[in-house]
C-alpha cells in the first residue's frame, strides 16, 4: 500500500472520529437539556415572578438598542420595548450615525425634544452629539452619536443609562412581553448572576402588530426555515446544555442582560471585534476570576426574542462568515481560559470544545468531505466504512436536529399547526444533505477572513415588520 493511500485512509478515520466526537457530545447536551427543561418548566409554572419585584431585591433596568440605518424596523422595535411588562425600566435608543433617516423616524414617531440628562463617560465611546427624551413616553431616551460601530454604540448607551441592570436588544428584534420578568428573576434570586439571556427565534413570516408577535407562522422562504431548525438546535440543547454544565460562553447580542457595574469594571464592549457578545461574556468571566468574585452566567430557554433572520443566500453567508470571524476573535482574545482549571467547566470543557470543534471544525469538515469523496471515486474505501461514515456524519446530525424539534413540541409548542411542525421536521432532515455542508463552507471562509484580517461588518437587508406581515398575510 502506497504512502498516500495510507494517509488518505488514516485521514478518513480521523474525520470519522471527529464526527463521532462532536455529535456524541451534542447528544450528551441533548440529554442534559431534556432533563433540565423538565425542572425549568415545572418551576416556571409555579413561580410568581411579580412577588420577586415586590421584594427588596428588585432592580430597575435600562434597555439599550443600538441602531444603524434601521429606518424600516426601529419604530416597531421601540414600541415592543416600551410595551414590556416590567415595573421600572428605561429604553435607550443609540442612533449610531445612521444616514437612512432613522433619526428622523424617531423624532417624528416619538416626539423627541432635547434632554437635560446628565451622564459621565465611564467607558470610552465616540462623540455623543445629543440626547433626547420623548414627550409621549417618559422612559424613552434617544442618543445621537458619531458612527463607531455596534460595540461603541452599546458603550455609549451604558454611559447614558441610569439603572443597575443593562438589557441589550438588537434594533431588528422584538421581545415577548414577559421575557424581562423571566430573565431578571435570575438576578433577583441569586446575587452571583452577572449575565443572563434567552432564546432567539425567527420573526420572518409571523404576524406582528404594534411591536408584538400576535401569530406565529412559518416563512415560505427555505433559507429562513433552515435557520428556524438551526436556532432551535443551538438554543434548546446547545446553550441550555452548556448553561447546565456551568460552561456557558456566549449570550446572544440580540437579547442579553448584564449587571451595569460589571460591564463598567471590564471596560465595556471591545470595539475591535465583530463578536462582541461572546467576547463580553468571556471577558466578564476572566475579570471576575481575577478579582476572586463568585459569578454565574445563565441561559433560560423560555424568554424569547424574535428577530429578522437573513432571507437570501448572500445575507446569510455574510452573517455566518462574520459570526465565525467573531468566534475566532473572542477565543484568541481570551486564550488564557483555555485548559485553565481555575475557570472550571468553561476552561476545561467549553473552551476546548469551541476551539477544536466550532472554530477549527469547518476546516476538518470541508477537507473531510473532499477526501471522502475522493476515496470513494478511487475505490480506496470499502462499502462498510462508507456506510459507517455516512451514519456518523449524516444520521447523527438528523437525530440531533429532530431531537431539538421534539423538545420544542414537548415543552413549548410555539408552532401550533401540525403542518408547520411536519415541514420543520422535513427541513431538519434535509439540512444534513445540503445546508450543513454549505454552512461549513461559509464558516471556513469566515476563518480566512479572520486570518487575513478582514474588518468589514457586512450589510443585511432589512424590511419593516409591518411590511413583511402584509406581504405574507394579506388582509382578507
Amino acid at each position: 500500500m502506497s504512502t498516500w493511500v495510507t494517509v488518505v485512509i488514516f485521514y478518513n478515520i480521523f474525520v470519522l472520529f471527529y464526527f463521532l466526537g462532536i455529535n456524541g457530545f451534542y447528544l450528551l447536551l441533548v440529554l442534559i437539556s431534556y432533563r433540565d427543561l423538565r425542572f425549568v418548566r415545572s418551576a416556571e409554572r409555579a413561580a410568581d415572578r411579580f412577588q420577586t419585584f415586590r421584594s427588596e431585591f428588585y432592580k430597575p433596568l435600562s434597555i439599550i438598542i443600538p441602531a444603524y440605518n434601521e429606518k424600516s424596523t426601529i419604530a416597531d422595535t421601540v414600541y415592543s420595548a416600551l410595551s414590556l411588562r416590567y415595573p421600572e425600566f428605561e429604553v435607550i435608543i443609540v442612533n449610531d450615525g445612521s444616514f437612512d433617516g432613522t433619526m428622523e423616524v424617531l423624532r417624528e414617531r416619538f416626539n423627541l425634544e432635547v434632554s437635560a440628562r446628565n451622564y459621565g463617560l465611564e467607558i470610552p465611546c465616540r462623540h455623543i452629539r445629543g440626547t433626547y427624551s420623548s414627550t409621549d413616553y417618559p422612559n424613552l431616551v434617544v442618543v445621537d452619536k458619531v458612527n463607531g460601530g455596534k460595540s461603541d454604540a452599546l458603550n455609549a448607551g451604558i454611559n447614558v443609562s441610569q439603572f443597575p441592570l443593562i438589557c441589550n436588544i438588537d434594533s431588528d428584534s422584538l421581545i415577548d412581553a414577559d421575557s424581562l420578568l423571566k430573565v431578571v428573576d435570575l438576578f433577583a434570586r441569586d446575587w452571583r448572576t452577572v449575565a443572563a439571556g434567552g432564546t432567539i427565534r425567527a420573526a420572518n413570516g409571523c404576524r406582528i402588530e404594534d411591536g408584538k408577535v400576535t401569530e406565529i407562522n412559518l416563512s415560505p422562504k427555505f433559507w429562513v426555515r433552515f435557520q428556524i431548525v438551526e436556532y432551535l438546535r443551538a438554543f434548546l440543547f446547545g446553550r441550555a446544555g452548556w448553561s447546565s454544565l456551568g460552561g456557558l460562553m456566549i449570550l446572544s447580542g440580540a437579547f442579553s442582560i448584564f449587571r451595569r457595574r460589571v460591564m463598567v469594571e471590564v471596560g465595556g464592549y471591545r470595539v475591535d471585534t465583530v463578536g462582541e457578545d461572546m467576547e463580553m461574556v468571556l471577558r466578564v468571566q476572566r475579570v471576575m476570576k481575577k478579582i476572586n468574585r463568585e459569578y454565574r452566567v445563565v441561559f433560560l430557554p423560555d424568554p424569547v426574542c424574535w428577530t429578522q433572520v437573513p432571507e437570501s443566500y448572500r445575507g446569510l453567508q455574510t452573517q455566518r462568515r462574520r459570526w465565525q470571524r467573531g468566534l475566532a476573535e473572542s477565543l484568541f482574545g481570551n486564550f488564557e481560559i483555555f485548559l485553565n482549571p481555575q475557570y472550571g467547566s468553561t476552561g476545561m470543557i467549553s473552551y476546548p470544545f469551541f476551539l477544536f470543534y466550532e472554530l477549527l471544525g469547518p476546516v476538518i469538515e470541508i477537507t473531510g468531505y473532499l477526501v471522502f469523496i475522493f476515496s470513494i471515486l478511487t475505490g480506496i474505501l470499502n462499502p462498510p466504512f462508507v456506510i459507517l461514515f455516512f451514519a456518523v456524519a449524516i444520521l447523527l446530525g438528523i437525530l440531533l436536529s429532530t431531537s431539538a424539534l421534539l423538545m420544542e413540541e414537548i415543552y413549548y409548542r410555539r408552532y401550533p399547526r401540525l403542518q408547520d411542525v411536519l415541514i420543520l421536521f422535513f427541513y431538519a432532515i434535509m439540512e444534513n444533505f445540503f445546508y450543513r455542508q454549505l454552512h461549513a463552507w461559509w464558516r471556513f471562509r469566515g476563518l480566512l477572513d479572520f486570518f487575513f484580517k478582514k474588518r468589514a461588518w457586512g450589510t443585511l437587508d432589512r424590511r419593516s415588520f409591518t411590511e413583511a406581515t402584509t406581504e405574507k398575510h394579506p388582509a382578507s
